[in-house]
């Protein structure tokens, strides 16, 4: 059972022993409501500020997807080939093969003509 930050209930558990131990069984129940009280404020928020969202952006708010939007989802290179690749373009294009430099040098030798030379190289 997987909760939440990769704790499993085994880590949980575990934790909740060792607090046990550091806490002590006098100190244990008031650390556990502040807990208990903690989740729930943070609960709140996180529902009042979905309702501000609501509120703000209208009907428009339920029409979102929103694992669109999620940046785990992310991928750089999807996003540049769908920006450069036009609508009417097929998706695979077949591009022809590219010379390698060294297939350059053989042909130029076959040719007679002397390898290209690039005077600005290091």
């Amino acid at each position: 059972m997987q909760v939440s930050f990769g704790l499993t209930f085994d880590k949980l558990l575990i934790i909740g022993i060792i607090a046990v131990f550091l806490l002590g069984p006098d100190r244990l129940p008031y650390y556990a409501s502040q807990l208990a009280r903690l989740v729930r404020s943070a609960r709140t928020m996180a529902n009042g500020a979905k309702e501000r969202m609501r509120e703000e952006m209208g009907p428009d708010f339920d029409d979102i997807d929103w694992k669109k939007l999620d940046p785990r989802q992310y991928d750089p290179r999807r996003i540049i080939r769908d920006a450069l690749i036009e609508d009417d373009e097929p998706v695979a294009k077949v591009r022809p093969p590219v010379e390698s430099a060294y297939a350059q040098r053989q042909r130029f030798a076959k040719e007679g003509r002397p390898a290209p030379h690039d005077s600005e190289a290091t």
